[in-house]
């Protein structure tokens, strides 16, 4: 069976995005420094066109989070534009242009059904509208026997969190307070057996990581 795998950076407050997130500043005010630590990494650019960049200890991080993945879920407000019903006439493309770095099938978990949006690389994003559990198996199906990624945003996250679906957790927490914005916790009273089993402290950054005991 494959496994969901939850990838995710987080200030020291416990918050995931800052506040007033919007379609200019989708991850809120100083929702941006929570990802300072990976934005200059080789294994970070690659994936999205980028020549060059660092190595250190975030590298196999990240390496690591990209292997056998063959599917991604990630929550309406993750892949952004206004919420509500999608406009017909321009309709949103998402945050990452004509090639998105996933290249694989995407999950969107929505209210509001939409046709498929197939962008190059390889990546298709699927709106689902039935709920975690029909979005899970459509990304299993879809994946083919490889794990699939959960990438977010909070309310997305705790959904799987406290179904109890989540097999693997990366917190990668960052040396920030952002005092307000969307937690990843909220709601969560229960972490259904993932135990820490990794710590890792890079430059900007400490990784922990969790696995279904």
């Amino acid at each position: 069976m494959s496994k969901l795998k939850l990838r995710i950076s987080m200030s020291l407050d416990g918050f995931v995005a800052g506040p007033e997130q919007s379609v200019a500043n989708p991850l809120g005010i100083g929702g941006m420094k929570l990802h300072e630590w990976v934005f200059p990494l080789k294994a970070w650019r690659e994936p999205h066109g980028m020549e060059g960049g660092e190595v250190n200890e975030s590298s196999k991080v990240v390496e690591e989070s990209l292997q056998n993945i063959g599917a991604t879920i990630m929550g309406r407000n993750m892949f952004g534009g206004h919420p509500g019903p999608w406009d017909a006439k321009q309709p949103w493309m998402g945050w990452w242009g004509d090639t998105p770095p996933f290249h694989h099938p995407v999950f969107v978990l929505t209210h509001h059904a939409r046709e498929p949006l197939v962008m190059k690389g390889g990546t298709t994003f699927n709106f689902v509208t039935h709920g975690i559990a029909g979005a899970l198996a459509q990304a299993r199906k879809a994946a083919g026997g490889k794990d699939i990624a959960l990438a977010g945003g909070a309310k997305a996250c705790q959904q799987y969190l406290v179904a109890g679906l989540v097999d693997e957790m990366q917190i990668s927490l960052a040396p920030v307070l952002l005092g307000r914005g969307e937690r990843l916790f909220d709601r969560v009273d229960d972490l259904h057996g993932l135990e820490l089993v990794r710590t890792i402290a890079a430059p900007k950054v400490v990784h922990l990581k969790f696995i279904r005991a």
